[in-house]
């Protein structure tokens, strides 16, 4: 697509491209040509796979493989992602159902999803089809997700929790949400940022920071991963920091679905 004009605003061009892609995204969503890939994530001290996080793929016929980011965002501009976020939701629990008993899959809810009222449906049938324990699916948050959670969500959230479902805040760091704001929600898991792990091995400013983090959802009963590890020395720090777990470069990219199975069995 196109970049945008100088002034900021959208051009011509850039509306008519953009409308092309979300048409393309439409027709790909009901062909069912979308697909997921999983990020592994380990626990940092003992190195033993711990699952994996479901990421969408949208193989394109002209720009190739266009990852989440990418494609999110025309999803949410023109109301698929609660369509787009259902399926993923489906073909992610059935996928780890396959996988060893000991590890979860989890998949982050994009705003507009979250508010949807079929949401708990979406779920609840994910669950009974797939025949995952709840216990092994966890729902991501981004920041900006957190700090819009009104009444209506915190009760789907909170019925989820109630059902086993983990809850986790996701890139913890790179907005606004505060510790306090995490306390009333009901969570399971705290995932750091990249950009606040980034120089935790090299800068005590950082570790400091990063180990106050980590304290502080351990003190609220959470359990505090990480993303973005790039380097072994991050990883080292992070875990003699208490993290518990993580994922990123320095553990492989992202795989399909034939592939993941075989690499969380170890």
């Amino acid at each position: 697509m196109p970049p945008r004009s100088r002034l900021g605003s959208e051009s011509r061009s850039d509306a008519a491209d953009r409308r092309r892609m979300e048409r393309e995204l439409q027709t790909a969503t009901r062909e069912g040509r979308l697909a997921l890939h999983y990020q592994p994530r380990l626990s940092l001290e003992s190195g033993r796979p711990m699952g994996a996080e479901a990421l969408i793929r949208w193989p394109h016929r002209k720009f190739g493989l266009l990852p989440q980011a990418m494609m999110m965002p025309l999803a949410e501009r023109s109301g698929q992602m609660p369509v787009i976020g259902g399926w993923a939701l489906v073909a992610a629990c059935h996928d780890a159902a396959e996988w060893p008993d000991a590890t979860t899959v989890s998949f982050n809810i994009a705003p507009s999803h979250l508010a949807a009222p079929d949401l708990p449906g979406q779920i609840g049938t994910a669950l009974e089809q797939s025949g995952l324990p709840p216990e092994r699916l966890g729902l991501g948050l981004g920041e900006n997700v957190v700090q819009e959670v009104d009444g209506d969500a915190f009760l789907v959230l909170a019925a989820l929790r109630d059902l086993g479902v983990g809850v986790a805040v996701d890139d913890f760091g790179s907005g606004a949400a505060s510790l306090i704001m995490l306390r009333r929600l009901p969570l399971t898991t705290l995932r750091l940022d990249r950009g606040m792990i980034r120089d935790v091995a090299n800068d005590p400013k950082a570790m400091a920071l990063v180990r106050s983090a980590i304290d502080a959802g351990h003190a609220l009963g959470l359990v505090v991963g990480a993303v973005g590890i790039e380097t072994e020395r991050q990883r080292a720090v992070l875990a003699n920091c208490g993290c518990d777990e993580g994922e990123g470069p320095l553990f492989g990219t992202p795989l399909d679905r034939a592939r993941i199975g075989s690499r969380l069995a170890g």
